[in-house]
């Protein structure tokens, strides 16, 4: 079945029920490396004119005795060149990073090489090199994901808006453009911001937006309110309210005559969309309309 799949999927022919189920076998990752990797090989120049003009200068006079291989060598070349270009994309595929990415609307989880965890929320991405895990211990962030450090284990999470440094915790890190939050729910974690450090005890949070330090909401559950299907906002603007909406639900979000910079308190279903639309538009006292998966936000006097 799994071969299938490969051929299928290699032809963007597998319905979405056949790439749900091939992502979740253990051989897809691998298959994901190896063909980005054999993408990235090239083979070398090859000047066809220079070659046939070369040719005809070097034609000699006598007739040339023309040899035949056997079939069987020349299947054997077309293997040990196989055999070769498999070895080189298996070594260049193991000296990359892991990366494991999300889309809109969907979640992953990750087990680092010392068993903590990390679980990516929508449109988020991780990378850490597992060869070389013991020595650099550093997992690199872009988007939004929890985080379940192994007792006694040290990394570091590096994004484009600050350090975290942690040392067996639980903690959450959303790395969004003009968005930088660190919530600490176990343990102590060390945030770095523009050089300069602070320690987040338990049930603390930093909260950075659009480069601007603000007093952020004390978290008051065991983990990120988006890990139970619900996202969650205090005094934040709406421009960023509406991005994780579009995120969670994989739909276009247009607005008009709407002031994005409003802030923004409150909380949406991440698994109901009707629900989550009322409770974004009621607050804001804005209007919505809702066609496929187009959405938009108007404000009550637009026309």
């Amino acid at each position: 079945m799994q071969e299938n799949y490969l051929a299928k999927w290699l032809n963007n022919e597998l319905t979405e029920e056949e790439l749900a189920a091939f992502k979740k076998t253990a051989e897809y990752a691998s298959y994901v490396r190896l063909l980005a990797a054999s993408g990235k090989l090239e083979g070398p120049d090859f000047d066809v004119e220079k070659a046939l003009s070369e040719l005809r200068n070097k034609r000699p006079d006598k007739e040339v005795k023309v040899v035949r291989l056997r079939p069987y060598k020349r299947i054997l070349r077309v293997a040990a060149a196989i055999a070769v270009l498999l070895a080189v994309s298996y070594f260049y595929v193991d000296s990359l990073d892991e990366r494991v990415s999300t889309q809109y609307a969907e979640r992953s989880e990750v087990i680092l090489p010392d068993n903590s965890e990390i679980v990516l929320n929508a449109d988020s991405k991780v990378s850490f090199s597992k060869k070389k895990w013991n020595e650099e211990r550093n997992v690199s962030l872009e988007g939004e994901a929890f985080f379940k450090v192994a007792k006694g284990k040290r990394f570091t999470v590096s994004t484009d808006n600050g350090t975290v440094t942690v040392l067996g915790t639980q903690f959450n890190v959303e790395n969004r453009e003009g968005f930088f939050e660190v919530t600490c729910f176990e343990g102590l974690v060390s945030v770095t911001y523009h050089s300069k450090e602070m320690k987040l005890p338990a049930g603390s949070s930093f909260l950075a937006v659009n480069g601007k330090i603000i007093e952020a909401e004390t978290p008051n559950t065991a983990e990120p309110t988006w890990m139970n299907n619900e996202s969650t906002f205090k005094s934040i603007p709406l421009n960023f309210v509406l991005n994780e909406f579009q995120r969670q639900y994989n739909v276009e979000v247009k607005t008009e005559n709407i002031d994005l910079n409003r802030l923004f308190t409150g909380s949406f279903s991440n698994t109901n969309i009707d629900l989550a639309l009322q409770s974004i538009s009621a607050p804001s006292q804005i209007k919505f309309k809702l066609e496929g998966n187009k959405v938009l936000f108007y404000a009550e006097n637009a026309p």
